[in-house]
């Protein structure tokens, strides 16, 4: 489900939506118009199922890759937007951009970056909210550079006790890793523990 949303967007107004269950997106990248979705069936990957299959687990193993969190956080979101082989268009906008940065000053919006030297490869950025978080949007430029990034948001999360790893939706790239859809009903009770913690430290 989708609601029009307000022109006027805050990242007090973000947080407080994604605490309920909405996130915004928009049509297209020069659109500056936003709206809220508030999907009946949700992608989450449970934080105790990650599934990293032989082969990948072998890649982590011999990466050469460097792993670095909220070095880039712009970067990230830049690179999310560019258009990719099986997406010529995209929903993040200049208003996405200035509101989740916004959020990566105040701490509430991070990234997992995989670099190759000096170029960076792949990565993702989310939000994170009590004991929950956000996954916005990934990128690769790498062979499976945003699935070690994923890997490494999985450890992180575990390691700092959240509750909720939240997808939105799911593909069949994050089937691959244990992505499942949950009705809303469902989700709205793995949320409501999720913001019944105080805002955990991601960074």
């Amino acid at each position: 489900m989708a609601r029009r949303g307000d022109p006027d967007i805050t990242p007090e107004i973000l947080l407080r939506a994604y605490s309920i269950g909405l996130f915004p997106m928009a049509e297209l990248a020069d659109d500056p118009e936003l709206f809220w979705v508030e999907p009946e069936i949700r992608g989450i990957i449970p934080l105790d199922n990650l599934h990293i299959s032989r082969s990948l687990a072998k890649t982590i193993r011999k990466t050469h890759l460097d792993i670095r969190i909220n070095s880039a956080f712009r970067d990230v979101m830049l690179k999310c937007g560019e258009p990719a082989p099986d997406r010529a268009t995209t929903w993040i906008n200049e208003t996405i951009l200035s509101l989740y940065c916004e959020l990566h000053e105040m701490g509430h919006a991070h990234s997992v970056e995989a670099w190759d030297g000096d170029t960076l490869v792949g990565g993702l950025y989310g939000v994170s909210l009590g004991a929950g978080f956000f996954g916005e949007s990934m990128f690769s430029r790498q062979s499976n550079a945003s699935k070690i990034c994923l890997v490494h948001l999985v450890e992180r999360l575990r390691e700092r006790r959240f509750r909720l790893l939240d997808t939105q939706f799911t593909t069949d790239h994050l089937k691959t890793l244990g992505a499942v859809d949950v009705p809303k009903a469902q989700y709205e009770v793995l949320l409501a523990e999720a913001m019944s913690w105080p805002d955990l430290k991601f960074d």
